[in-house]
């Protein structure tokens, strides 16, 4: 082995917010910064609220906190003039309230500024996904590379094709101004890594950036806590999505979960928290489902590992996903899975799951009755996700092709 291979790399990783159980971000970050420490490196991670929860003592946190305005408990709030610390803080509380999205903008600056007090005490930067104007600065003082793990602007497009009426889609083509800003970083920054073909092809497109700088690297999944278990639950689908996000498809899945309930005993668990009289509680009502779905949020990992385990059939119902380690986990977990032919999803499940057309309710809910009606059908797709994850999808290896990357990064630096 090359001293180069063997030595021990000072690693910040970047996240402009880190919520831990859901949303891709805070879950990459968990994992890979643990599966980086027991390689032998030196982590520090830069994070903003939500701060994440962290597997090993040796990785250090580095709050770089925001005005929180976006908190779960009082979104959009309004910070008393005592918590303004300085001028950062005035443009992201302007940014709210004239309508957009600062964090990615506002965190950028405030992590520039303590990279620049920390010159010298890193070996690399890793960004996720913050493609803030202050990442920009961040090569002038250490080799920087950057995890795209999908262009925010299919987000973007999706949000504001479901905009009903004028105002809503100005409101949403304001609050994703900043993937603007995303795509003016992404061309002007060095390696980039993202996680599949397909998430590859819409940042060279929507992004404008040259493919030749952008590394496939798929994400892992933690077979520890999602694996088989044994028995299922008759009747049981479990989704794991942002129910109020159209991008995943909760209402689509709503609508199938309502057409099987009038022929079929099933009923729906989503891991999510639903807004309060949000679009997916109204869709609810109207659907009269009240009984045939349940939200469930903040549960531990082996709550939600033994609450994936016991699903007879598990959906993916998105209209784009750049990745979906839901998916994966679905699959670790060896349970059936019916997921949309969207984005990557084709890519990452491969002949392991039932693929529906996006956005399909009819589709969707004719596929989960053929394997409700199928015991042998939803044995074969369980065991073909099971085998699919252990022969392509475990964090340690991703951590290893992630530290090679690295190092390839520190070579063109110098």
């Amino acid at each position: 082995m090359s001293a180069e291979a063997e030595q021990q790399l000072r690693i910040a990783l970047l996240s402009y917010r880190s919520k831990p159980h859901c949303g891709g971000q805070g879950v990459y970050l968990r994992h890979l910064s643990r599966e980086l420490v027991d390689l032998g490196h030196d982590v520090e991670i830069f994070s903003g609220q939500p701060y994440p929860v962290l597997d090993r003592d040796e990785i250090r946190l580095t709050k770089v906190p925001s005005l929180d305005l976006y908190n779960d408990d009082d979104p959009f709030r309004n910070p008393s003039p005592s918590e303004f610390r300085d001028w950062i803080d005035v443009l992201e509380w302007l940014h709210m309230r004239t309508g957009g999205f600062p964090e990615p903008l506002t965190f950028s600056l405030r992590v520039l500024r303590e990279l620049k007090k920390r010159r010298g005490d890193f070996d690399v930067v890793h960004d996720n996904q913050v493609l803030g104007l202050g990442n920009l600065g961040i090569p002038k003082l250490m080799p920087l590379v950057t995890s795209i793990h999908h262009p925010i602007s299919q987000d973007r497009q999706i949000e504001i094709d479901a905009a009903k009426g004028i105002k809503q889609n100005l409101g949403k083509r304001r609050w994703y101004g900043f993937v603007r800003m995303q795509a003016f970083v992404s061309a002007r920054i060095g390696r980039i890594l993202t996680v599949s073909s397909s998430s590859k092809r819409d940042i060279v497109k929507d992004f404008k950036t040259d493919a030749s700088r952008i590394h496939i690297l798929p994400l892992g999944v933690e077979t520890e806590i999602f694996h088989p278990r044994g028995e299922r639950v008759p009747g049981r689908i479990v989704a794991m999505a942002s129910a109020d996000s159209p991008l995943k498809g909760v209402d689509v899945l709503l609508h199938a979960v309502a057409k099987i309930a009038t022929e079929r005993d099933v009923h729906l668990i989503v891991v999510s928290k639903p807004r309060k009289d949000g679009p997916i509680v109204k869709l609810i009502k109207e659907l009269a489902l009240g009984d045939k779905v349940k939200f469930v949020s903040g549960i531990s990992d082996e709550e939600l590992g033994e609450l994936l385990a016991s699903a007879e059939i598990a959906v993916v119902p998105s209209r784009y996903e750049g990745f979906s380690l839901p998916a994966v986990e679905h699959m670790a977990s060896g349970t059936p899975l019916v997921a949309s032919a969207a984005g990557a999803l084709p890519e990452v499940v491969g002949d392991a799951a039932a693929l529906v057309k996006p956005g399909d309710a009819e589709d969707l809910a004719a596929t989960i009755k053929r394997l409700h009606d199928s015991p042998e059908e939803r044995a074969r797709l369980g065991e073909a996700g099971y085998r699919r994850v252990q022969e392509r999808y475990t964090w340690k290896a991703v951590a290893i092709a992630t530290v090679e990357h690295y190092r390839s990064a520190i070579r063109t630096a110098r």
